[in-house]
């Protein structure tokens, strides 16, 4: 009565537009998706290796906890941090997130 009858669609031969035409959506999105967020991704975690590669005594840093202070010791996993004149903090080398130029420290 209230509910229509329900017809199957005929099936569409095979070389009519189905095949890649089909994929196509979504390989489109996929392609958007690496260049609109991987690849900067990508290129932001090569700069922060190589940043974290050319640590060197000496240097300002900021680090993840937001700590400012001057590299004492750099080792290979770890760097000390002077954050206060006579204060110094061990730290790994992949919480330094920002280098800063040099005199940032006695200006703040």
């Amino acid at each position: 009565m209230f509910i229509s009858n329900a017809y199957a669609q005929a099936a569409a031969p095979a070389g009519a537009g189905g095949g890649l035409m089909s994929f196509l959506p979504i390989i489109l999105m996929f392609v958007v998706l690496y260049f609109l967020m991987i690849r900067p991704q990508m290129k932001r975690q090569k700069e922060q290796k190589a940043m974290i590669d050319a640590l060197a005594k000496g240097d300002e840093v900021v680090t993840a906890g937001g700590l400012v202070g001057k590299l004492t010791k750099v080792g290979d996993a770890y760097v000390t941090l002077e954050v206060a004149e006579g204060t110094e903090i061990v730290l790994q080398k992949a919480s330094v997130t920002m280098l800063l130029p040099k005199g940032t420290v006695k200006s703040l």
